[in-house]
Order: C-alpha cells, then sequence, then structure tokens
C-alpha cells in the first residue's frame, strides 16, 4: 500500500498561555516518534484567549503527516483524537483484505480498551459512593439526592437567562 499523506490540526485549551504551547509542542513531538508516522511539517498557533472565560487560552497545531499504512493514520487518530483530518493523498486506495483485518483487530483492541476504562470507573465510583456512605452519610445525601424545588427553580432560571 502506498504511503498515505493527510493533515491533522490538534487543539489544547488551558492556562498559561505558555503552557498551552508547550503541551502542543510536546504533543507534536510525542506524535513525531509514533511508528509509521513521519512529521512532514509542523506550524504551532499561538494562544488566543478564550471570549467569556477566566484567563483560558486555545491554540491549535497545523500538523502534515505521511503514514506507513491506513492502520497507522487510524491509530494516531484514536491516539491524538485530532479535532481535524484530512486525507490529501493518495486520492483512491486499494485496500487488501490484510489491511482492513489490521484496521478492525486496531479498532476492536482499542475499543476494548475504552470499555474496561469504562468498567473500572463505574466499579470505583460505586465503591467511593459506599465508604461516603458510610463514613459521611450527609455529604453522601448532598450529592446523591434530587435538587429541592428553589435550587429547581434557580437553576431553570438560569437556563431562561443563558438561553436567552
Amino acid at each position: 500500500m502506498e504511503k498515505i499523506e493527510a493533515r491533522f490540526i490538534l487543539e489544547i485549551l488551558g492556562r498559561p498561555p505558555e503552557h498551552v504551547t508547550e503541551a502542543l509542542n510536546l504533543l507534536s513531538e510525542k506524535l513525531s516518534k509514533e511508528k509509521g508516522a513521519k512529521i512532514k511539517e509542523s506550524v504551532v498557533h499561538e494562544p488566543i484567549e478564550v471570549k467569556d472565560s477566566k484567563e483560558l487560552y486555545t491554540a491549535f497545531v497545523d500538523l502534515t503527516i505521511e503514514f506507513d499504512s491506513l492502520g497507522d493514520l487510524f491509530q494516531c487518530v484514536f491516539l491524538y483524537m485530532p479535532s481535524h483530518v484530512e486525507v490529501f493523498n493518495p486520492e483512491k486506495l486499494a485496500m487488501t483484505n490484510y489491511d482492513i483485518n489490521d484496521m478492525a483487530n486496531r479498532l476492536t483492541q482499542r475499543l476494548h480498551s475504552y470499555d474496561a476504562i469504562a468498567k473500572r470507573l463505574s466499579e470505583e465510583r460505586e465503591f467511593v459512593l459506599a465508604q461516603l456512605k458510610e463514613h459521611a452519610p450527609d455529604v453522601f445525601k448532598q450529592i446523591t439526592s434530587p435538587p429541592k424545588k428553589n435550587e429547581e427553580d434557580r437553576n431553570s432560571k438560569d437556563k431562561q437567562v443563558k438561553n436567552g
């Protein structure tokens, strides 16, 4: 299979702006070390302050990457979750059943990994709630009880104000 050229845009939100830039540079460096991926061009854009926020900044890096295979492309999509992906070369791809099997197995592996994480977090949440119920029943009651009527009214009014 011929090499695949794609554009990735990776975005970060945070503060201070220097850390946002540093994080983008580290992310680009990490991606450059991925097997089957070669960064051809990297442009880190300056952080800008997010409107109506308290000192939050956003910035992005624009990467042109050459991938050895479609599997390598999708591996990086899952690992780095870019906000935008554009494959521009080749225009058409011919795939073998080996290529499809490789991609399907990588996808399945990643989905199983996410499923395991979700199950572990759910179990940990239940454990923490049980501990909280035993050791701090007042706090447990506060976080598991539905909001009181006046809180519901206040939340409803807040939503109406926000939505116009």
